[in-house]
């Protein structure tokens, strides 16, 4: 083997390990966003189903939150300015994620946002402003432009309205290869039962 033949398998090597580097560092870095989506999500899902297990029993809406009534949520979001119920509920998730159980988490969370109106309350109201069928991706683009102090994942997002789906408020069209949605009306739901 001569010394040119040598040095060019050597800076073949070299190229290809700095190459494989470069992806295995992009491919961290992917997961650590994935990881991170993947943990708010937990944390939703979680809070979801300790506020479904806590008012279960409930049948008098007059005994569930504000926020479940139906009062019209534009009504309920001008009760604090926006940029303090951003930086109230921000500094309660970070510090209330840390040091709290989940469970503890969402009594808090429960009596902390009862000013600030639920994402899938705001979602169904964008989409309630449609009489056509609206892809998820539209109504985020839609809600971070309208709600600046919320920024949901997209991934949260479909999640949100498909929870809506399940519960009967939000009907689920496939147009090919995509998925869009509209509001169900109050008349509908009754009757597609």
């Amino acid at each position: 083997m001569t010394s040119q033949s040598a040095s060019t398998l050597r800076s073949r090597y070299v190229a290809q390990a700095a190459s494989d580097l470069e992806e295995n560092r992009q491919q961290q870095r992917e997961l650590a966003e994935r990881i991170t989506v993947l943990k708010q999500e937990e944390a939703l899902l979680s809070d979801i189903l300790n506020l479904a297990e806590r008012y279960e029993g409930f049948a008098d809406a007059s005994r569930l939150p504000e926020q479940l009534q139906d009062k019209p949520v534009a009504a309920k979001a001008k009760q604090a300015p926006a940029g303090v119920a951003a930086r109230r509920s921000t500094s309660a998730k970070t510090t209330s994620a840390k040091t709290t159980p989940a469970g503890q988490t969402a009594k808090a969370g429960a009596k902390g946002k009862s000013r600030r109106p639920l994402l899938g309350d705001l979602l169904a109201d964008l989409l309630g402003q449609y009489d056509e069928p609206r892809l998820a991706k539209e109504l985020r683009d839609e809600l971070l432009e309208k709600h600046p102090d919320r920024n949901p994942t997209p991934q949260v997002v479909r999640n949100t309205i498909e929870s809506l789906v399940a519960k009967g408020r939000i009907r689920r069209h496939k147009q090919q290869r995509s998925v869009m949605y509209t509001l169900v009306k109050r008349g509908e739901a009754d009757s597609s039962d």
